[in-house]
């Protein structure tokens, strides 16, 4: 778009018309007050100024225009009754103008003047996006590269928590056996197993974030019901933590094509974080629906919840919450796992979550 200044009214009608012929867009304005007003509104590629005006003449537009950041890079051509004295043509280039024009004014050279503006405007609008999206990139590899070192910190505390616990336990263990002691040995031999199967877990999610990775996560797809998958996981979590309260609400049928491990292994991860995150609860509600062709599973706890600014990144990987950071271990990989298996399975991940009240997670399968 093309702003063109001059205060002769028979002049602006017929550049306008020569302009306008030529394919550009083209404002026109009276005064120099009058251009300033419209350029603070809109952005121009170019402002085409007569030199000579009343109040406000030519070069004190160029001079407010160069100062104004939303028109850095609009380029100014000058017109001019006659060429330029030397000492005038300075101050205009000086004060942001790139060219001028004498009057009367050859449209052949004033339109090849012109195109040339509209491509040194493209080129600098492609340089400026390549620009913002090279510094887009940069600042997603710094935050990357920081969050692989505090993964790499917080792994290692991880891993090497259970596995130092585990030591002192099979410690204890064998100087209960020395001293001829065994009133204590099966409980520390069932400590350092719970250190051993967290240790375990783990290394399995630092597998399958590998396998993730480089697109190597396999899955044996079979025919399956999901009311029978669901009662095997309730069964197993109500006989590992009797006095939880796995509030079976609703239930439904459905045969789906899927992993049996796979999708065990999402509903333990939900289950597990649902025990977890509501250390002050004992109840955990769970709910299986058919909605259209989708098989739908409801996970709710009445724990700690996720805040509103929280809820899209927590299915990121290792992304963990200032809360969980300062009160639970982990490596923030379960979810973003589960995600990626329900996603390669054609189905959906979701949650709904109020802090300080809880989290609803909904688990979406597709029926065939």
């Amino acid at each position: 778009m093309i702003l063109l200044v001059d205060d002769i009214a028979e002049n602006r009608f017929s550049l306008q018309k020569t302009l306008v012929g030529h394919g550009f867009g083209v404002d026109t304005a009276a005064s120099g007050e009058e251009a300033l007003k419209m350029a603070l509104k809109k952005s121009y590629v170019l402002v085409i100024l007569d030199v000579q005006m009343p109040g406000m003449d030519g070069f004190e537009v160029a001079e407010l225009l160069s100062g104004y950041s939303g028109a850095k890079n609009t380029a100014i051509l000058f017109l001019s009754a006659a060429a330029l004295e030397q000492k005038f043509l300075l101050r205009g280039l000086q004060n942001g103008a790139v060219d001028y024009v004498t009057k009367p004014v050859e449209p052949l050279i004033l339109i090849a003047k012109i195109n040339t503006f509209y491509h040194i405007y493209e080129q600098n609008r492609i340089l400026l996006q390549k620009q913002k999206e090279l510094e887009a990139e940069i600042a997603s590899r710094k935050k990357a590269e920081s969050l692989k070192d505090e993964f790499v910190s917080i792994a290692s505390h991880e891993l090497k928590t259970p596995l130092t616990s585990a030591k002192a336990y099979m410690q204890l263990l064998a100087r209960n056996i020395d001293g001829g002691d065994n009133s204590k040995s099966g409980q520390y031999l069932e400590k350092a197993s719970m250190q051993v199967n967290r240790l375990d877990e783990l290394i399995s999610d630092l597998l399958d974030l590998s396998k993730i990775e480089s697109g190597k996560m396999s899955f044996t797809m079979v025919s399956l019901e999901m009311e029978t998958i669901l009662e095997s996981v309730l069964e197993t979590f109500r006989d590992g933590y009797p006095h939880y309260d796995f509030r079976l609400l609703s239930s439904a049928a459905a045969r789906i094509t899927a992993d049996p491990a796979r999708i065990e292994q999402v509903l333990v991860n939900l289950l597990t974080n649902a025990i977890k995150y509501a250390p002050e609860s004992e109840i955990i509600e769970i709910e299986s629906e058919l909605i259209g062709n989708s098989f739908l599973i409801r996970v709710r706890d009445f724990g700690i919840g996720i805040s509103a600014e929280s809820l899209d990144a927590v299915f990121n990987k290792f992304y963990r919450t200032s809360e969980v950071e300062k009160n639970f271990s982990g490596l923030g990989m379960g979810l973003y796992i589960s995600k990626e298996i329900i996603h390669q399975h054609g189905g959906q991940l979701s949650v709904e979550s109020t802090l300080g009240k809880g989290s609803t997670f909904y688990l979406s399968l597709p029926i065939p």
